[in-house]
């Protein structure tokens, strides 16, 4: 099924400057959309059982889905990706009969669903997992090998999806409000999951069960799988809830290079809960494991392949030299804790929700150790990252992301919002009521923008859609003659009004530019510069 003609129209139609035409199957439908046999029942636990055989890559097991009846009806999808196979379902102990469609599984149900009731069926698969390309950005399982030759996996899957290795009901909108993990893997492997670890069970084939424990919502894709022969150690750490269990994993060659750059895990802890407020998972606890690719923010166990080293793989993003005074994943991935984990996109066409304020939590982490100044130099230096490719917020119902410039678009967007205010106090209190007000919910952009306009007392409607559904960089465009200053916006949505900071000449100056030109007069100025914490262009006209 392609995108219908009407979507596509409404899309040229707000955006025709640069709307882009993407072919979305059935497939993408079908996973992206909150189909009918997704909205009747709702996610109340998963209790996934998977039998790990690294020596051929292969998967077998089980995942039983509890779920309650919100409205009846008989037909129920579950998700898993062709290069896995559904090999029975059952509930109640009997077997039902299943449709395949692309990726997605439609179970007949022969006992009547009745509202308000707790169900459960129990789904059982194998395959062999797909291969990721380019973890974590074209995931899937990670195969290496440690320097003793033993086995060292992970997965990763966010965007390819939780589907490409469990069943589950893949759409982020919906999560189980607690979980149960349990991976068997050969002696003398671990697994290392989420939540808390209950119990190893050794098993008469030379195998090892590790019983995992997760007591919080928690979104598909952050539920993760990594064996090794870890070393490992644990800390506590006292934060604003109490006492948190750190937990860390490590291969063996590594422990002393881990020993001392985990270090920085408390400090990113005590900057956030400042900032954000309390770490939103204590009842799970915090893990930081090593992996073979970069890393990932997997809720309650984020992985590590940083080369503990600081900065992005030894390198400093900004220029500036404050990116490497941190190892960029132990901030950026924990970061993820609030902003994916915790407040989770209800659609992944919002996934600038994640993105966004984590990418401003490094400026934010930044600023509680070096300062305001710091943290602006770090943000604005970022700024050559950012594409001007494409919308930040994707296309609705099909599984699809926006711009990678979520990233540093998204955080330049917020860091200019903050200017706008000229408050730190209001804006510290938005950032913890949007924790507290979203803790453990799916929510919409539409939703977070309305927040953060209401908490501010702004009207920011122009602004989000200036930076998150346009490519355009607004422009203060504005001429001097005989002590007059003439300026407006241009290349922005119609109606964009954003208020900008300028110097003219030694003066600051806040001005209120709309897309109509505006006059001031101006006694001695000569010149105007904009303060560069506005993300804005500017350009001077000649005055004939």
């Amino acid at each position: 099924m392609r995108i219908t003609l009407f979507t596509l129209l409404l899309l040229g139609f707000m955006y025709p400057a640069h709307a882009q035409t993407y072919q979305f199957t059935r497939n993408d439908t079908l996973r992206g959309t909150v189909t009918p046999e997704r909205s009747w029942w709702d996610l109340n636990f998963y209790r996934l059982d998977v039998r790990f055989n690294p020596a051929d890559s292969s998967i077998k097991g089980s995942n039983q889905v509890f779920y309650r009846v919100l409205k009846p009806a008989q037909v129920l999808q579950i998700d898993l990706q062709r290069a896995m196979t559904i090999t029975r379902v059952e509930q109640d102990g009997k077997p039902l009969s299943c449709r395949q469609d692309g990726d997605a599984y439609f179970i007949e149900l022969t006992k009547p669903q009745v509202a308000n009731r707790m169900e459960s069926i129990t789904v059982y698969y194998e395959g062999k997992p797909r291969v990721a390309r380019n973890a974590p950005w074209d995931g899937g399982f990670v195969f290496s090998k440690d320097k003793a030759g033993q086995p060292y996996i992970a997965t990763a899957c966010q965007g390819l999806g939780a589907s490409s290795w469990w069943p589950n009901k893949d759409h982020p909108y919906d999560e189980p409000d607690s979980m149960n993990i349990n991976i068997t893997v050969p002696q003398p492997l671990m697994d290392v999951s989420n939540g808390r670890l209950r119990r190893v069970v050794d098993n008469p084939d030379h195998t090892r069960t590790f019983e995992w424990a997760v007591v919080n919502p928690i979104n598909n894709y952050g539920v993760n799988l990594n064996v090794a022969n870890y070393s490992h150690w644990s800390d506590t750490y006292q934060g604003l809830k109490g006492p948190l269990a750190l937990n860390f994993y490590v291969l063996p060659e590594h422990l002393e290079a881990a020993k001392k750059q985990f270090q920085q895990v408390p400090l990113m802890l005590k900057a956030f809960e400042y900032w954000f407020g309390p770490y939103p998972f204590y009842e799970d606890g915090y893990k930081l494991e090593e992996v073979p690719y970069l890393g990932m923010e997997h809720q309650s166990s984020v992985t590590y392949g940083n080369g503990f080293k600081n900065g992005y793989l030894g390198r400093d993003l900004s220029g500036t030299g404050w990116g490497s005074k941190w190892d960029f994943i132990i901030v950026h991935e924990s970061g993820h804790e609030w902003f994916a984990n915790s407040i989770t996109n209800y659609d992944v066409a919002d996934m600038w929700i994640h993105e966004s304020f984590t990418n401003y939590s490094e400026s934010l982490f930044i600023e509680y150790y070096h300062g305001k100044e710091a943290a602006a130099a770090y943000i604005i230096g970022c700024r050559k990252l950012i594409r001007n490719d494409k919308p930040v917020v994707g296309t609705y119902n099909v599984n699809h992301s926006g711009s990678g410039d979520m990233y540093y678009k998204g955080g330049s967007l917020l860091h200019t919002i903050r200017q706008i205010v000229n408050n730190d106090e209001r804006w510290h209190e938005m950032l913890l009521g949007l924790n507290k007000t979203f803790y453990h919910k799916t929510v919409t952009g539409a939703q977070v923008e309305a927040f953060v306009g209401q908490s501010l007392g702004l009207n920011l409607t122009k602004v989000f859609d200036q930076y998150l559904r346009d490519i355009r960089v607004p422009t203060l465009v504005y001429r001097m003659k005989d002590r007059q200053l003439e300026y407006r916006w241009e290349d922005c949505v119609a109606g964009f009004d954003m208020p900008v900071k300028v110097k003219l000449g030694e003066t600051d100056t806040l001005l209120k530019p709309t897309t109509n030109w505006q006059q001031l007069k101006v006694k001695n100025a000569t010149s105007l510069s904009v303060d560069p914490n506005f993300y804005v262009k500017s350009k001077v006209l000649t005055v004939k």
